[in-house]
């Protein structure tokens, strides 16, 4: 009973705020007004679920592997999800995330500036895999989005010889950019603007707040490292693109093999989409002949 009136104040407290961001997206006219309640919903869930399972896991090694294994498996399809590439990259996108989350936290335990422990493991594990999935739906979204609003440029590139690789290289570094922003802009206002998750929870563990300081930095610098090897690695995997995402910039992912012969102008084809499928070099050019020329002088051609 002592249980429940300590957590009225709580449940009070989530539902009004919930109640406030409902009504405030309704008012709005803001497309899926639900979407925060069952979030939360879930998260709640889902973080009662692993308080229960921490109290077993927490100091077994093996345990914890499996968990961040599915830690990580959950991260994979979510970013699958949002930016909407065929289930075939599924693979690659594991592959970019995880060489993204491995490399920082094998850097990190192997020099020895966090304790390698399995309540370590698992917490740093934790952040760096979810700012990860972060940092890789945004580097994916904001590619489908720059491809539908500037595919004439892509396109222009298509029929002056370019390969779709290099046709969009400039989008995805600028995609890749726009990811990190967000991850950049909390690490430089750390300490002034953001009190992070993780400095606060470990004051409230006992640490003194030096100690909790330097986590959190080494948090912060894992971070910014798994974010950037993922987005890079995401955005050379998928980014040959030949087909114009959707209007709402839907992903459209790595072309197949055919496509990829299509859009290969040493095969004799054009853009496979807006200068035809099946055209060759001199058609491609002589279908947009004014776009290609301007758009070559725009943009300065893919390196």
């Amino acid at each position: 009973m002592d249980w429940i009136l300590a957590a009225a104040p709580t449940v009070i407290a989530v539902v009004l705020l919930l109640a406030v961001t409902v009504a405030t997206l309704v008012w709005a006219g803001i497309a899926e007004p639900l979407a925060p309640l069952w979030a939360v919903l879930r998260g709640a869930l889902q973080l009662v679920a692993l308080s229960l399972v921490l109290s077993g896991v927490i100091g077994n090694p093996y345990l914890v592997a499996a968990a961040l294994v599915i830690m990580f498996g959950a991260a994979v399809v979510t970013v699958h999800r949002r930016i909407r590439t065929a289930r075939s990259h599924l693979i690659t996108l594991a592959l970019c995330m995880s060489a993204g989350v491995a490399v920082p936290l094998g850097f990190v335990f192997a020099i020895g500036a966090i304790e390698f422990s399995p309540r370590y493991v698992l917490a740093l594990g934790g952040i760096v895999i979810g700012n990860t999935m972060s940092i890789a739906a945004l580097a994916g979204r904001a590619f489908g989005q720059n491809l539908a609003g500037r595919w004439d440029e892509v396109e222009g590139w298509l029929a002056l010889g370019a390969r779709p690789i290099e046709a969009t290289r400039q989008l995805a570094r600028q995609s890749a950019h726009q990811a990190l922003i967000p991850s950049i802009d909390q690490t430089k206002t750390t300490g002034l603007v953001v009190l992070p998750g993780a400095f606060v929870g470990a004051i409230f563990g006992g640490a003194s707040p030096l100690e909790a300081g330097r986590f959190q930095v080494v948090v912060l610098v894992c971070i910014l490292a798994a974010g950037s090897i993922t987005a890079v690695l995401l955005m050379r995997s998928l980014g040959a693109v030949a087909r114009k995402p959707e209007p709402d910039g839907s992903f459209v992912a790595r072309t197949s093999r055919s496509d990829a012969a299509a859009a290969d102008p040493r095969a004799g084809f054009g853009t496979g989409q807006g200068t035809g499928r099946g055209a060759g070099r001199d058609a491609g050019r002589d279908s947009r002949p004014d776009d290609s020329r301007d758009t070559g002088a725009d943009v300065g051609g893919p390196a």
